[in-house]
């Protein structure tokens, strides 16, 4: 069966419509079905219709995405509670042990992101593992930093990597790799993206599944629960005529 390839995470600059247009192009010549410009404010609808009319041009879909930095476990609450429903990903950018925590184990949170490449402020342990395990959180890794990262910070990156695997695999945690990058030279082609999850113990269909199947998952669950339809898990209405 065919794969669709999706990179959930290019962090382009949205009002450079040039640059923008440039990269998302690219992006469907790599070969990519989906792609994700993420927000990190809630757009107008004017950008999202903008990203949109740049995406189907070059025959790509776009994913809607939003990333969340919170001060605090109120303001994680507060944004979920406004944004849930508007958006098909969310992520949590999680730089504290609270936000972590509290992120890991809430169901309307898609995505987890550790965004030091210090071991000492990444905080995705087994108890946080654990806590994702009962939601539906996955941990994306953002292969950026293997690019820009060199010696003996490289390795130790790549060390932390592995160990969060490990956990992730050991607990059911789904796994997402992303490019993270936010300039175009930096992208990458979907296998290759994959290929680079090899050097912290993923396999060949695991490294796949994390830039195809994963990601898709994520989106068509969310877009589900976003239908005037959905009532619950596996409950949908059905109507009919004569009132039934």
């Amino acid at each position: 069966m065919k794969r669709s390839f999706a990179d959930l995470h290019l962090r382009l600059p949205q009002k450079d419509t040039k640059n923008l247009q440039s990269a998302i192009q690219r992006a469907a010549n790599f070969g990519y079905s989906y792609v994700s410009i993420p927000f990190s404010f809630e757009p107008s609808a004017g950008e999202v219709e903008n990203l949109k009319a740049i995406c189907k041009n070059v025959g790509i879909e776009p994913i809607l995405r939003i990333d969340l930095y919170p001060r605090n476990e109120n303001a994680l609450m507060n944004n979920l509670r406004r944004l849930r429903r508007k958006f098909d990903v969310i992520c949590v950018f999680c730089d504290n042990k609270e936000i972590s925590r509290q992120a890991a184990k809430d169901r309307r949170v898609d995505l987890l992101n550790f965004p030091n490449f210090d071991y000492r402020k990444r905080f995705f342990d087994r108890s946080e593992a654990e806590l994702a395990s009962k939601g539906l959180a996955a941990l994306e890794i953002d292969v950026k930093f293997l690019f820009v990262l060199e010696g003996s910070a490289r390795i130790r990156f790549l060390s932390c990597l592995r160990r969060e695997v490990v956990i992730a695999k050991t607990f059911g945690v789904p796994l997402v790799i992303s490019s993270g990058v936010s300039e175009e030279r930096f992208m990458r082609m979907p296998r290759d993206l994959a290929s680079l999850a090899y050097l912290f113990g993923l396999d060949v269909t695991e490294a796949l599944d994390a830039v195809s199947i994963n990601p898709s998952t994520i989106v068509l669950r969310n877009r589900e629960k976003l239908g005037s339809d959905f009532i619950a898990p596996d409950i949908r209405l059905v109507k009919g005529g004569n009132g039934f």
